[in-house]
């Protein structure tokens, strides 16, 4: 009977013992690291045409590697053409209307208008000496009052006609008003806008990838229309990745951004991807059903990212992997892929030294 009774108290004890052991240290954590689980994300990007028009040509399929500045499609540019070439003639005219208003009148021009000068001035002579002499006539009563009267009305007409012809020989020599020149270029540069536009409206007839990437969907192909709302690809960009975790509060304390990690999957046994903490949510959320935990559902937890390098490409979207963090290693004050590397050997153990497949050498 005490035999029993002692055992019983041993298998107590043992019990409580581990249930004080489960409280004071968190699941997957030891005194300097802490282990997740998560999974890969990472950027996706919806690729459409700047402008409308007909696809003319696809020129990349689904999982192909594009760089950044790659052709991925092409549209009919005929009448984005044509547009580009009348905004071109249309400042072309307007530059030499403003050409021509900035060298005023030619020299041919100002000789004509002298010589017109001349002429009015001296038919305006001619015309005062006939109306003086019409006068001495109707003095004597030799010709009659309305010779007088008409020839007076030529002089006076001859004399505008005179001062006609110096104003506008006076108007060329001055020049352009500078309000018409002003104008000008105004309208010129209104036009060379224009013509920019058109110009800009020609390139993004050519759809180009923004960043580095793998084509993930290839939405349109060639004969469909086009548009900004429609996207002809879908680009998985290949930088920054990320993998997905879920840290409980307990853990807040302990995990910092910039914080060292390695992150390893099973796809690639062996291989240990430096990566660094770099977002840990403000507010909490229920635990995702796509954690791995032996606790409840129902508990609140924090997601964080863990960015990590990938240079050779092995890491996908949705991958599950397994991320363990050095909690005694201090923050990266810049982190990223070469920091990560170089800090790796002292800070994340003998698996990440060097010679392990994931340290990065670059």
């Amino acid at each position: 009977m005490k035999k029993r009774l002692a055992v019983l108290v041993l298998a107590l004890l043992t019990i409580l013992g581990y249930l004080l052991y489960r409280n004071q240290t968190p699941e997957g954590a030891t005194s300097g690291g802490l282990v997740l689980y998560g999974n890969v994300d990472v950027r996706l990007i919806n690729l459409a045409f700047e402008v409308s028009g007909r696809v003319a040509s696809m020129e990349v399929a689904e999982g192909a590697y594009v760089e950044t500045g790659e052709t991925l499609a092409r549209l009919d540019v005929r009448r984005l053409t044509l547009a580009r070439d009348v905004a071109e003639a249309q400042v072309e005219a307007q530059r030499s209307e403003l050409d021509k208003l900035v060298a005023g009148a030619r020299i041919e021009e100002i000789q004509k208008l002298k010589a017109d000068l001349e002429a009015a001035r001296t038919e305006a002579a001619n015309a005062r000496g006939h109306a003086k002499r019409s006068k001495e006539l109707v003095g004597r009563k030799l010709t009659s009052l309305q010779d007088y009267d008409d020839a007076r009305s030529q002089a006076e007409a001859a004399e505008a006609r005179a001062g006609a012809s110096q104003a506008a020989l006076d108007l060329a020599l001055a020049g352009t008003r500078p309000e018409d020149l002003a104008a000008a270029k105004a309208q010129l540069a209104a036009l060379e806008a224009d013509l920019r536009s058109a110009q800009v409206n020609l390139d993004d007839g050519v759809l180009r990838a923004p960043a580095e990437g793998v084509v993930q969907n290839r939405i349109l192909e060639p004969g469909d229309m086009a548009s900004p709302e429609r996207p002809a690809f879908t680009l998985a960009l290949t930088e920054p990745l990320w993998a997905r975790v879920y840290l409980a509060e307990s853990d807040l304390g302990r995990v910092r951004q910039g914080q060292l990690a390695r992150v390893l999957s099973d796809s690639f046994p062996g291989q240990v991807y430096p990566g660094w903490i770099g977002y840990i949510a403000p507010s909490a959320e229920f635990t995702p059903k796509t954690v791995q935990t032996t606790e409840l559902r129902a508990d609140l937890v924090y997601q964080a990212r863990v960015f990590v390098c990938n240079p050779r490409g092995e890491l996908r979207q949705g991958m599950p992997v397994t991320v363990e963090i050095d909690l005694d290693a201090e923050p990266l004050g810049q982190p990223g892929c070469q920091a990560s590397a170089q800090a790796a050997p002292s800070a994340l153990g003998s698996e990440a030294r060097a010679g392990s497949p994931g340290r990065l050498d670059r």
